[in-house]
């Protein structure tokens, strides 16, 4: 080792430098000596870094010498030259060439003419003849040399350099090696130019113009080349003793693929149609080249993935010719079997795979285009070659590989959709096979973690986990049905008897064991819902095949099982052809008959604290088809209803028979079919009756005393003991279910219970009351009276539950539920983006402990208390708006120790109360019930929010600064949910003050994203079509308006939006700066507004652009704004010409004449869009930079505002 003589040298560099120092090129000869010297400790040093055995300090100062040597040394081009000599060692051999580039890139413009060219012909001299043989040489070496080169082009061509393409063409005859080398050369240059761009702009422009102007050549040259190494590597291959010949052919064939496909990307499209498509059919003909066919496919790929015109798109057509389509077809349907010949290991051959995915992906583009092309103006007609398209397609559909079938569905919608080609006859009879082979793959199978089907070897490449192929293969479920649903429009006669074959098959087909068969049910039932649900949209009421549908029905009616899970696709395969039953009313009591015994199913070693997920999954599935028949059927379902009612109250005497949910459920569906009275007294006598009980208990002096205390409270439902004996549990838990089922049967009622659609059945049955001033009807709820009673005590319940949150309650918890009070797991992954984890449908119940339940209990008790309240306004209307003091009763209980509440449980009174309240409220109850509600409660969440955004910025700029320590990683964890939280809370408040203020004239990006990445994702839109899109047309709303009398509101209003852009959320930011901001604020602007308002406001949209601007859909969105503002008040307030002044790298003079148009308003209708790019130039410094002085500023003027 030569660490000791590196470190030496490195110690005394600067005096060995001094030494070497030359006055010309003509001194070289004289100087071998000494170059050869320095040059053996460059090896050394070398050496030394990348020796295994070498210490950490060593390497460092060996590191240290290089670079020193890199960036002092005058002979850095003598070295290199010498340490790229061919007789060194490969990575010696590298490293000069990279002394040699790092010259090119940061030393070239201080070199002297005749030292350039020097430098340039000894690197075009290692390029003839400077390397090992093709096949010899390391592709570092070879990477590294073309990146000199490239270096050199960059800052010689065209101008310096005019014949550098005509030496690149020379080089190219010199031998196989030099012609890849001149590959590498060319791919390297559009790369940098093109895709990376690294080089200044205006250099990037000439050397662009300059690449397209020769580009008809370059193409010639590149398809000359290709098809020269092509055709001689074909020739060789096939010789005995030439395949060393014939792999460096194919070795420059790969290289000029590879050029091809970094110019197909961006040339102009007629490069890539030329010659009647020539360079697509040669890249078509090498699909059947198993070595070149992956290559080939990428660049057929890229060109066919090309956008434009439609008429520069019409040549790719030639691709459905016969001999085109040929080979495509061929190799669709032949590489599958390559891709899993491994015959060594018996695995997949990954090349051949990836090759699988290129070419399917092709098939895709090239359905894309065809789907564009085939019915617009330029009048292409349907290919005659469609069936070959449509079979090599097919091919990828019915592989085993879960990641190709997924990657075919929506091109065969897009098929099945088009006007044109889904009338086609050979589409039709595509459209039957697809369906078939649907019944194939929409069996999960497949599944990484094991070996029961060819797919399980191809998931093990492309999913990490089962919970991927799992997340997967419901998003290509999705997909496939509604290409179902398509081909069923195509042919629904076939599709029904398709799905009918399918259900018969499985009625007949003996259960097996294991989880197989209820996979293919589960399969079959989603197929058959498919079908049938399009069915019934689609035919006309005469051409329904009623007769088969009901020997169907029937089948599946008198079916028997006793698996929890295969009965649930009963329930499901019920439903879906209920709609049978209407043309044969009596068979109706059979299929209810059918459906009453899976609510009461259990199985004989179960009991009913420890069902299994199967089952509790049943019994609900069953409730909610009964539900979802009594919705869709009311009215049919109408003549049932003694019968119903009576078999529900035999249900009900037996305590233990059913859960409270369960109860919930059967109420619900009696209510929905009670609406079909159509007469006042009778429902609301039916109301009372059915509702006694849970009255009678909500209502007794015990409820009273539970909802009433908070300590009360949580004694009653058990979460201050320390839980040991079973039986206390017990106890405890009915009581939480008496809880429970009263505020779900509340909501029960609150959500079914209604009067009759048709405004004359209305009057009839008595339920109008009066009328409006403009004639139209005001209804009575039947419901009404009997729900006004009970919402004391519900206000009651929700101030108690957000009294929970206070120190001296929590301390009351038990340490068996300290953790009850936390965001349930399944919402957390929601929040975050998690994938639910695969659950065994035969595994124990969702809670597993008692805790566990217990928080379950609390999240869905306030959750749905809010939902009961949110639902009050449209079920009761004015006997809900016009309550005596309920904006005291609501500030008294939803208001009241907010600060406590976690934000986790702030979202249910946000989104699931105040949103549908502020939607449903009548304007003669905006002044006495939303002002006091709207005014106390976004001050209060102005303040809440600016806190907890504040924290968020510290803990950042803290981890920023302590990034070298570690976080414990519960920590970390807990601090990213907590501010993903934060996010989901801020989007549910800035829709509601959407909804408040806002009419939409425009649909509007969505506001509730729940499964973003907050600050990482970003909608991307042109930054020129963002401003255009998000230019602000809204109007405020009738409540706007009326909160824009009250100053204090308003005022709230505006800085809530304006706090929220520099916020660290980009949807928000972006929503806001599109939709709220300007809505808000040019209410006001002929207003004296205070000039430090003005200050504030458009420092607050600069603050956004310095926190968000780098995201391009935030960027227009922002811009847009401060233009809006500094255009409106620029010419009242000096102010904002200051705060311009203050925005780092502005063009004064630029900004002086932008400013003056401002002023005098002298731009044009037709200058807009040049203003609006002035515009964001001036501005263009606050991205990414805050100027410490409007950082001060904003912080005087936030507290200012407050």
């Amino acid at each position: 080792m030569y660490v000791e003589l590196v470190v030496e040298c490195a110690v005394h560099f600067t005096d060995l430098l001094l030494c070497y120092i030359p006055s010309s090129w003509t001194c070289l000869k004289a100087m071998a000596e000494p170059i050869r010297a320095l040059c053996d400790e460059l090896i050394k040093a070398v050496n030394v870094m990348m020796e295994a055995e070498s210490s950490q300090t060593y390497r460092l100062e060996a590191l240290k010498f290089i670079e020193e040597f890199k960036e002092k040394s005058p002979l850095c081009v003598e070295c290199g030259l010498q340490l790229a000599e061919i007789s060194q060692t490969a990575v010696v051999r590298h490293f000069g060439l990279q002394i040699l580039e790092h010259v090119v890139k940061f030393k070239w413009n201080d070199m002297a003419p005749q030292e350039k060219l020097q430098l340039k012909n000894s690197t075009m001299g290692l390029l003839s003849d400077g390397t090992h043989p093709i096949l010899q040489e390391e592709c570092h070496v070879k990477d590294a040399l073309s990146r000199i080169v490239v270096e050199m082009i960059k800052r010689e061509w065209p101008q310096h350099w005019p014949d550098m393409l005509k030496e690149m063409e020379a080089l190219t005859a010199m031998g196989d090696t030099q012609t890849e080398l001149v590959m590498l050369v060319l791919l390297r240059l559009a790369e940098d130019v093109i895709t990376f761009q690294t080089l200044p702009t205006q250099r990037r422009r000439d050397i662009q113009h300059t690449l397209t102007q020769n580009m008809d050549s370059i193409f010639t040259f590149l398809l000359g080349i290709l098809q020269l190494h092509v055709n001689e590597y074909k020739k060789m291959k096939c010789i005995a003793g030439q395949e060393l010949k014939a792999k460096a052919h194919w070795r420059v064939g790969v290289s000029a693929l590879n050029t091809l496909a970094g110019y197909i990307d961006w040339v102009a499209l007629v490069h890539i149609t030329n010659d009647n498509c020539h360079l697509l059919e040669i890249l078509c003909l090498l699909l059947s080249e198993p070595e070149l066919q992956l290559e080939a496919a990428e660049c057929l790929l890229i060109a066919i993935s090309r956008k434009g015109k439609l008429e520069e798109r019409k040549p790719f057509m030639v691709l459905f010719d016969e001999v085109a389509m040929n080979y495509i077809l061929s190799a669709a349907q032949s590489a599958g079997g390559a891709a899993l010949c491994n015959q060594s290991s018996g695995g997949i051959v990954e090349r051949r795979y990836t090759f699988l995915k290129r070419l399917c992906q092709v098939l895709c583009a090239l359905g894309s285009q065809i789907c564009s092309l085939v019915g617009s103006d330029i009048e292409v007609q349907v290919p005659v070659n469609l069936d070959k398209y449509m079979e090599a397609l097919f091919a990828f559909t019915t592989h085993p590989s879960q990641f190709l079938k997924s990657s075919t569905q929506m091109t065969w919608g897009n098929l099945f959709r088009h006007e044109i080609l889904s009338k086609d006859p050979v589409v039709g009879q595509m459209a039957i096979k697809y369906l078939r082979a649907a019944r194939i793959n929409l069996v999960k199978t497949g599944f990484p973690s094991k070996n029961d089907c060819p797919g399980c070897e191809f998931s093990r490449v492309d999913f990490d986990s089962d919970e991927d192929f799992n997340c997967s293969f419901n998003s290509f479920k999705a997909q496939q049905g509604e290409a179902v649903r398509l081909a069923c429009k195509i042919v629904p006669f076939e599709a029904f008897q398709i799905a009918k074959e399918w259900v018969q098959y499985q009625i007949c087909t003996p259960i097996g064991t294991g989880n197989t068969t209820s996979v293919q049910w589960d399969a079959m039932t989603f197929f058959t819902e498919s079908v049938f649900g399009q069915l019934f949209k689609i035919l006309e009421k005469e051409k329904i095949p009623i007769d088969e549908g009901m020997e169907l029905l029937q089948m599946v009616v008198h079916y028997e099982t006793r698996d929890p899970l295969i009965l649930s696709c009963v329930l499901t395969i019920i439903s879906t052809l209920f709609p049978f039953v209407i043309h044969q009313p009596h068979f109706l009591p059979q299929v209810l008959f059918k459906i009453f015994p899976s609510i009461t199913f259990e199985l004989v070693e179960e009991c009913k604290a420890h069902r299994s997920r199967a089952v509790k999954n049943l019994r609900r599935h069953a409730c909610s088809s009964i539900i979802r028949i009594c919705r869709d059927y009311s009215d049919f379902m109408l003549p049932c209803f003694d019968m119903m009612y009576e078999h529900v109250k035999r249900l009900f005497s037996n305590e233990l028979l059913l859960t409270q949910m369960e109860k919930c459920a059967l109420m619900e569906a009696l209510i929905l079919i009670s609406n079909q009275f159509k007469d006042y007294n009778k429902q609301k006598a039916f109301l009372k009756e059915i509702m006694a009980p849970v009255t009678a208990q909500w209502l007794s002096e015990e409820m009273k005393s539970v909802l009433l205390d908070p300590v009360n409270f949580l004694a009653y439902v058990g979460a201050d003991q320390v839980i040991s004996d079973a039986d206390t549990e017990d106890q405890m838990g009915i009581n939480r279910s008496r809880v429970s089922f009263c505020v779900n049967t509340i909501l029960g009622v609150v959500k079914r219970a209604r009067w009759p659609a048709n405004p004359v059945e209305a009057k009839a049955g008595g339920f109008v009351v009066s009328t409006t001033s403009d004639g139209a009807p005001i209804y009575r709820n039947p419901c009404a009276e009997h729900l006004q009673a009970l919402l004391p005590n519900l206000f009651a319940l929700i101030r108690t539950q957000n009294s929970l949150f206070l120190p001296e309650n929590t301390n009351r918890l038990s340490k068996t539920f300290t953790r009850v009070y936390d965001i349930m797991d399944m919402e957390k992954n929601f929040a975050l983006g998690i994938p639910q984890p695969l659950l065994d449908a035969c595994d124990s119940s969702a809670y597993r402990n008692i805790a566990e339940r217990m928080q379950g209990f609390f999240s869905s008790l306030y959750d749905n208390c809010f939902h009961v309240l949110g639902n009050a306004g449209p079920c009761m209307q004015q006997d809900f708006y016009a309550i005596e003091g309920l904006a005291e009763q609501i500030v008294g209980s939803a208001f009241t120790h907010l600060d406590s509440v976690p934000d986790h449980r702030l979202r249910p009174l946000v989104r699931l109360f105040m949103k549908q309240l502020v939607m449903s409220c009548p304007r003669d109850y905006y002044d006495s019930l939303l002002n006091p509600l709207l005014g106390p409660l976004f001050t209060y969440l102005l303040q809440r929010l600016n806190f907890r955004w504040q924290i968020v910025n510290q803990r950042t700029s803290l981890c920023a600064q302590e990034e070298d320590e570690a976080y414990e990683e519960n920590v970390v964890t807990q601090e990213v949910v907590e501010e993903q939280l934060l996010r989901l809370v801020t989007r549910e408040v800035m829709d509601l003050l959407s909804v408040t203020c806002i009419t939409r004239k425009f649909p509007e990006l969505s506001a509730n994203k729940e499964e973003a990445d907050g600050d990482e994702e970003m909608v991307s839109m042109d930054s020129s079509q963002g401003i255009q899109m998000n230019t602000p047309s809204d109007e405020l709303s009738e409540l706007g308006k009326c909160l824009l009398q009250s100053e204090d509101i308003y005022m709230t209003l505006l800085t809530i939006c304006f706090n929220s852009l520099s916020w660290k959320d980009t949807i928000n930011c972006q929503r806001c700066a599109s939709v709220l901001c300007w809505t808000l604020l040019k209410q006001v602007l002929d207003c004296n507004l205070l000039p430090d308002a003005v200050t504030w406001l458009y420092t607050s949209v600069l603050k956004g652009l310095q926190m968000h601007g780098q995201h391009e859909g935030c960027n227009a969105a922002l811009t847009q704004l401060a233009l809006l503002i500094y255009e409106s008040l620029r010419p009242r307030y000096t102010e904002l010409r200051f705060i311009m002044n203050q925005i780092p790298d502005i063009h004064v003079e630029a900004l002086e004449q932008f400013d003056q148009k401002t002023i005098q308003s002298t731009v044009s209708k037709a200058g807009e869009k040049k203003k609006k790019e002035q515009f964001k130039r001036l501005i263009a410094g606050t991205v990414g930079v805050w100027p410490l002085f409007l950082l001060c500023l904003h912080c005087h003027l936030c507290s200012y505002c407050m």
